[in-house]
């Protein structure tokens, strides 16, 4: 795909240096799971489970009672499904009651909620109205409220904190019609004439773009004297002269969702809108989602726990051979699937969210396999729901009430749920930044060893200091508690879950042994063995989820709620996700991997062509990605703000 003129031409290797410069470098704080990656199953890290304190769990507690009378009274889930749009009186009242400002301190007039109780209301109005989750998400977890509090000064947070709180719904825009997750060849400029920066560009799928009152905006700055340059943070006012909403994007699900594109032509933006220095716009991004993507997985909690909800009561109503459903094994493994992962789920967002509160531990690793695991947990909940429910489950939810039957939405949350997999980044994409973060130790000590560009000094170097790391290092992965009978005897209660913690710590160092010996092989080509870092992540998420899932079901014991029942569902989902562990293990080493690059190869030369014979396509005409030539727009403005 070439480049159009105003695009940057960019190599591998330079787009993968400008992703590596906006990583965080250093490992602070502990982690969980990168010591989890590294062979080291730190079940001290997160066990006893931490806890929230009072007076946040009373203010969460108030505002959540209040957000579910809101849900219950206000939202109609099936009018905004019907007319695509969420009512403007719904907004309106949901800045009334504060839920643009959950996450924004008190003294910006905010709620001042926890990670824990934000997820908690996201899950809740994510259930009534996913589109309205969505909405709220992206304004406070990756829009203007979250990068200043990370990143702004004081007089932005003063300025733009206290309209966000109540009034201005705010929107993020990075992507553009020929960049997603590849921000090298970010196109939309900020080119600085006096105390101004001048914009011109086009973004594309800005979520809330359509109704925003405030964006934060992704540039480049050119280089130049007195200016570093680099990819840039801008707070824009959405109703600043030279910006168009040209369109208002309609999706296969969300469809309440204000979703844009939106063009930028000589924007003028004050400097003093900049967020943090020239060049650290893709930082700040990152480090926003490092917790914003907890937010996802939150809402997928909500989505399993419905989808829990409607298969109990459905499988029990549901008579077929003389029984109900749910009796017959062929459901019944879907509904345990359903309730098992559920659970497991809620236990790695709590925990998460817990820590992320807590800030003692660095959480960035945490909160990424929270994502990818969510999502596509949430996907196969909601996939398994659609199933149970059979050709009612095909139906939509207004077909259904047109007939006499309950209108049960199960076909709109598999559409609405599914671009959890793709937002905030792909599933793909997701394996590779967890990945680079999982070997950042080996990189860190033998990176040097297998770069083309340093000299033989440097590997001489780098060969000495890999030499003392691994003489530490390997023969710790050789035996642990794991392998001891009566390791984590704490979690042996009303089911005995020790076996699957000393599973964790065994499979953990057999993960971590597995990515030497497939780095010791590899090596420089380690980068793309895609198939196999995403099975390593995969394995990660699954240890994690186990981890977490047993300290869940320890901690309701210990406060008194559910902790019998909390344990069986902790059993079942250890002993279902041991099997897949299994499995990724296995196809470590035997997979298609290779017979699939020269597939794809032939795919691309046109040598299975013939294959494609036989069909129309009904797809209409127009390049496969649309022009994003900077200039003034052709098009009416549908930018729509809610006051």
């Amino acid at each position: 795909m070439s480049a159009t003129p105003h695009q940057p031409t960019v190599t591998e290797r330079e787009a993968r240096q400008v992703a590596e410069a906006a990583r965080e470098q250093d490992w602070r704080k502990p982690s969980f799971a990168k010591e989890l990656f590294l062979g080291r199953f730190r079940l001290d890290l997160i066990h006893p489970h931490p806890m929230p304190a009072e007076d946040d769990v009373q203010r969460g507690e108030e505002f959540l009672a209040k957000l579910r009378d809101f849900c219950e009274t206000k939202i109609d889930s099936a009018r905004i499904e019907r007319e695509a749009q969420i009512p403007d009186e719904v907004i309106d009242g949901l800045k009334d009651i504060g839920a643009l400002g959950m996450k924004i301190d008190t003294k910006y007039g905010g709620l001042g909620l926890t990670q824990v109780y934000y997820n908690k209301a996201l899950a809740l109005v994510g259930s009534a109205s996913p589109a309205i989750g969505a909405l709220l998400s992206a304004h406070q977890s990756i829009g203007v409220p979250q990068p200043l509090k990370l990143f702004g000064t004081q007089e932005q947070k003063d300025v733009f904190l206290p309209c966000c709180a109540r009034t201005d719904i705010s929107a993020f825009l990075l992507t553009e019609p020929d960049v997603g997750s590849d921000p090298a060849r970010l196109a939309t400029s900020a080119v600085p004439d006096g105390d101004d920066y001048v914009l011109d560009g086009v973004k594309l799928w800005t979520t809330n773009g359509v109704v925003a009152d405030l964006l934060v905006v992704m540039a480049r700055v050119p280089k130049s004297e007195g200016h570093k340059g680099g990819i840039t943070a801008f707070v824009v006012e959405a109703g600043s002269e030279g910006i168009t909403v040209e369109n208002r994007n309609a999706f296969m699900g969300l469809r309440g969702l204000e979703n844009g594109v939106t063009r930028f032509h000589q924007v003028r933006v004050p400097a003093v809108n900049r967020i943090g220095p020239e060049g650290a716009g893709l930082k700040i991004a990152l480090t926003t989602l490092n917790t914003g993507r907890l937010s996802l997985p939150a809402m997928c909690v909500g989505a399993g726990k419905w989808c829990l909800k409607i298969a109990r009561e459905w499988s029990a109503a549901r008579e077929q051979w003389g029984k109900p459903v749910a009796l017959h094994e062929a459901v019944g493994s879907k509904i345990s699937f359903i309730a098992a992962t559920t659970f497991a789920l809620e236990a790695v967002v709590d925990l998460s969210s817990q820590m992320a509160d807590e800030n003692r531990n660095d959480i960035r690793i945490e909160a990424a396999l929270a994502k990818l695991y969510g999502s596509e947990m949430g996907c196969l909940m909601a996939d398994e729901l659609v199933q149970i429910r059979g050709g009612r489950g095909f139906e939509t939810a207004e077909s259904l009430a047109a007939r006499g039957e309950r209108a049960v939405p199960a076909e709109q949350i598999l559409r609405d749920l599914r671009i959890n997999r793709i937002f905030e980044g792909s599933t793909e994409i997701m394996h590779l930044l967890i990945a680079r973060e999982a070997v950042d130790a080996h990189l860190s000590v033998a990176g040097d060893l297998i770069d083309p560009d340093k000299s033989l000094s440097d590997k001489a170097k780098a060969g000495a200091n890999a030499g003392v790391f691994y003489a530490k290092w390997l023969p710790k992965l050789v035996a642990g508690p794991g392998q001891l009978p009566r390791s984590y005897g704490e979690f042996n209660r009303h089911v005995d879950l020790s076996p699957h913690l000393r599973y964790v710590e065994r499979s953990a160092r057999k993960l971590a042994r597995s990515t030497f010996y497939a780095m010791s092989r590899w090596q420089g080509r380690m980068e793309t063995k895609q198939g196999f870092l995403g099975r390593i992540v995969d394995i990660g998420a699954e240890l994690f989820a186990m981890s977490a899932a047993c300290v869940r079901a320890e901690h309701l014991r210990l406060t008194g709620q559910h902790g019998r029942q909390a344990y069986q569902l902790a059993d079942a989902f250890c002993r279902q996700s041991r099997i897949r562990v299994d499995e990724l293990f296995g196809r470590l080493w035997s997979n298609t991997d290779d017979l699939d690059r020269k597939v794809v190869k032939g795919v691309l030369a046109g040598t299975y062509e013939w294959l494609e014979q036989g069909v129309i396509d009904p797809s209409g005409e127009g390049p496969w990605i649309a022009d994003a030539t900077p200039g003034p727009s052709r098009k009416e403005n549908v930018h729509r703000p809610i006051r």
